[in-house]
């Protein structure tokens, strides 16, 4: 069994309307709450950073699994969008709507079609994070194909 440690540093020098700092990797941003929530929206936030670990991992499964299935793309996207509840003063993370849209070359087969909406499905359930996230926040996937 392999474990894969990962390491982050965070620094807030105030209170709650404050703008802190994190570090990890490649990824050294400020954060703050954002002004939806009356915060400064300085940097980042954790919302957007949930999404966005949430939208890359899935891209990145979905990507090595059309790869493994000799699937040929000419392009992959995806919109993602968060929704968060705010009733009564609790906050909460209520779904993530990804959009990725595969291109494939325009004589691709219907099979090729099938083949990439099925990886699209398989993709969200085999993603770590979207797999960290059930039974808290719903994922609800609308996947577009193209051919060109």
């Amino acid at each position: 069994m392999a474990e894969h440690y990962f390491q982050l540093i965070a620094h807030w020098p105030g209170l709650r309307n404050d703008v802190g700092e994190i570090e990890t990797g490649g990824l050294k941003t400020k954060v703050s709450i954002p002004p939806e929530m009356d915060g400064p929206g300085v940097g980042t936030n954790p919302d957007e950073m949930l999404l966005g670990a949430a939208a890359t991992c899935y891209i990145i499964t979905l990507a090595a699994m059309m790869e493994r299935s000799h699937l040929e793309k000419i392009d992959l996207t995806m919109e993602s969008i968060g929704i968060v509840d705010v009733t009564k003063g609790i906050i909460t993370y209520k779904k993530i709507i990804h959009r990725p849209c595969i291109t494939l070359k325009k004589n691709a087969s219907e099979k090729d079609v099938n083949l990439a909406l099925k990886l699209a499905q398989k993709a969200e359930a085999s993603c770590m994070i979207s797999r960290a996230l059930k039974g808290n926040v719903e994922i609800e996937l609308d996947v577009t194909i193209l051919k060109k």
